[in-house]
C-alpha cells in the first residue's frame, strides 16, 4: 500500500483562527469538506455557516512541486441562524453537506445544507466590468435625462479578477427533521435530501415542491424502532438509491418499481453473533455514512468500530469488514458516558476504490488498501506535520508493555476526532477536517 507521506505546506486555519490563533470558537468547526468532480476545487463548511472553497494551484516550470497546493478561492456566508417561531426551535447554521454539480461553463454550483435548507450556490470569476452607461454615471448615480445628450456605448474594461457567490435557488419547507444527506442524481436533474423519517426528491428548477420517496414515520411515533441516517444515489444509475438506518441496515430503492420507495428492491444486514451481544450492540451498530463506490458494484457502510463493503449482489453480509479502532471495545461504558460513542464518522474511497479511509480518534485516521489487505493508521497533527515531511505510521497498543513508538488507549485524547474526511476522484491527495484545522496529504512524489 502506496504511504501517504508528503504534507502540502500548510495548515489551514478559519479566517477568526488566523487571527487569534492560541483557541477556536466552535464556529470554526470544520462539519464537510468535498472535492469537486475534477478535484481542483476543494470546499469545506463548518459550523458558523461558512463555505470556504480552496482552488488547486496550476505547475509551473520554476516551481514544479507546487503543484497540488491549494489556496483560498472564495467564502462565503451560506446559512444563518434562524428560529422556527411554530416549533419554539432555534435552527443552527451549520453546515451538515456540501456537494458539487459537474461543470458545463466557466462557473461551478454546488450544493450546502443546514438541518433544514437546502442552497445551490453559483461561484464565478469576474475580471471586467462595463463602463460608459447612459442612464447613469461611473458611481451608479442616475444622471439628469436632460443632460444626456449624445448615445454611448458602454465598453468592459479589465478589473482586479473577483470570485463571486450568489444564491441561485432556495429549497425549505420540506423537512420536519434535521437533514443529514443530500446527493446528486446522476441525471444531473434532480437530488434527494434525507432526514431522520423521510427522503425527499427534488428537481434543479423547482424551489416549492419535492417529492417524498421514502416515508418510514409509524402513525404512533412510540412504534418508531429506527431513523435514516445517510442516503446516497447511484453513480451511474439515476433510479436507484441506498440509505441506512440507526439498526446497522442498508436499503436499496429503485424508483421505477413506485413512486414511494417505502418497498426497498434489495435489504443488506449482517446477522449479529449472538456471543458478541452487548448494551451497546445497537447503538455500535447505527451506520453512520453509506457511499457507492465509483463503478457502482460495491457499497460502504461505516459503523462505530468498523468499515464493511458489501456487494450489490449479495444482501446476507458483507464481502469484506475492516476493524477501524476495535482496541476501543473495552471502553465503550465510558464512550458512552462522554456521548463520543454516538459521533458519526464517514468514509470514502479513493478514485479507483482499491482503497478506503475513515477517521478515528486522538486526530487518526485509517486506510485500507482492499487488494493487499494492509492497513496504516496516521496522524494529523500540527506537531507531527512539517512541510513535505513523511507521515509516520502510529500505533496503538492494548496493555503490556508498550513501545517507544507506541501510544497507549488510555492516552488516547477523545475530544481530537476526524469525522470528516474526502479523497481526490483521480489523484491521491486527501483532505481531512481536524476540529477547526484542514490538512492535505499527497502521495510520495519523486
Amino acid at each position: 500500500m502506496k504511504c501517504f507521506s508528503r504534507y502540502l505546506p500548510y495548515i489551514f486555519r478559519p479566517p477568526s483562527a488566523i487571527l487569534s490563533c492560541s483557541c477556536h470558537t466552535e464556529a470554526d468547526i470544520i462539519s464537510t469538506v468535498e472535492f469537486n468532480h475534477t478535484g481542483e476545487l476543494l470546499a469545506t463548511g463548518d459550523k458558523g455557516g461558512r463555505v470556504v472553497i480552496f482552488q488547486r494551484e496550476q505547475e509551473s516550470k520554476n516551481q514544479p512541486h507546487r503543484r497540488g497546493e491549494y489556496n483560498v478561492y472564495s467564502t462565503f456566508q451560506s446559512h444563518e441562524p434562524e428560529f422556527d417561531y411554530l416549533k419554539s426551535l432555534e435552527i443552527e447554521e451549520k453546515i451538515n453537506k456540501i456537494r458539487w454539480l459537474p461543470q458545463q461553463n466557466a462557473a461551478y454550483f454546488l450544493l450546502s445544507t443546514n438541518d433544514k435548507t437546502v442552497k445551490l450556490w453559483k461561484v464565478s470569476e469576474r475580471d471586467k466590468r462595463p463602463e460608459g452607461y447612459n442612464l447613469k454615471d461611473e458611481d451608479g448615480r442616475l444622471r439628469d435625462p436632460s443632460m444626456i445628450t449624445m448615445l454611448r456605448v458602454p465598453v468592459l474594461r479589465p478589473m482586479d479578477l473577483m470570485v463571486e457567490a450568489t444564491p441561485r435557488r432556495v429549497f425549505a419547507n420540506a423537512h420536519t427533521y434535521h437533514i443529514n444527506s443530500i446527493s446528486v442524481n446522476s441525471d444531473y436533474e434532480t437530488y434527494m435530501s434525507a432526514d431522520d423519517l423521510r427522503i425527499n426528491l427534488w428537481n434543479f428548477e423547482i424551489t416549492n415542491q419535492s417529492f417524498n420517496i421514502v416515508d418510514i414515520k409509524p402513525a404512533n411515533m412510540e412504534e418508531l424502532t429506527e431513523v435514516i441516517t445517510a442516503a446516497e444515489f447511484h453513480p451511474h444509475h439515476c433510479n436507484t438509491f441506498v440509505y441506512s438506518s440507526s439498526k446497522g441496515t442498508i436499503r436499496l430503492c429503485d424508483m421505477r418499481t413506485s413512486a414511494l420507495c417505502d418497498r426497498h428492491a434489495k435489504f443488506f444486514e449482517e446477522p449479529e453473533d449472538p456471543s458478541n451481544r452487548s448494551f451497546f450492540s445497537e447503538i455500535i451498530s447505527s451506520i453512520s455514512d453509506v457511499k457507492f463506490s465509483h463503478s457502482g458494484r460495491y457499497i460502504m457502510t461505516r459503523d462505530y468500530l468498523t468499515v464493511k463493503v458489501w456487494d450489490l449482489n449479495m444482501e446476507n453480509r458483507p464481502i469484506e469488514t475492516y476493524q477501524v479502532h476495535d482496541y476501543l471495545r473495552s471502553k465503550l461504558c465510558s464512550l458512552y458516558e462522554n456521548d463520543c460513542i454516538f459521533d458519526k464518522f464517514e468514509c470514502v474511497w479513493n478514485g479507483s476504490d482499491s482503497v478506503i479511509m475513515t477517521g478515528s480518534y486522538n486526530n487518526f485516521f485509517r486506510m485500507f488498501d482492499r487488494n493487499t489487505k494492509r492497513d496504516v493508521t496516521l496522524e494529523a497533527s500540527r506537531e507531527n506535520s512539517k512541510p513535505r515531511a513523511i507521515l509516520k505510521p502510529r500505533k496503538v497498543c492494548v496493555g503490556g508493555k508498550r513501545r517507544k513508538d507506541e501510544i497507549s488507549v488510555d492516552s488516547l485524547d477523545f475530544s481530537k476526532k476526524i469525522l470528516h474526511t474526502a479523497w481526490h476522484p483521480s489523484e491521491n491527495i486527501i483532505a481531512v477536517a481536524a476540529t477547526n484545522n484542514l490538512y492535505i496529504f499527497q502521495d510520495k512524489v519523486n
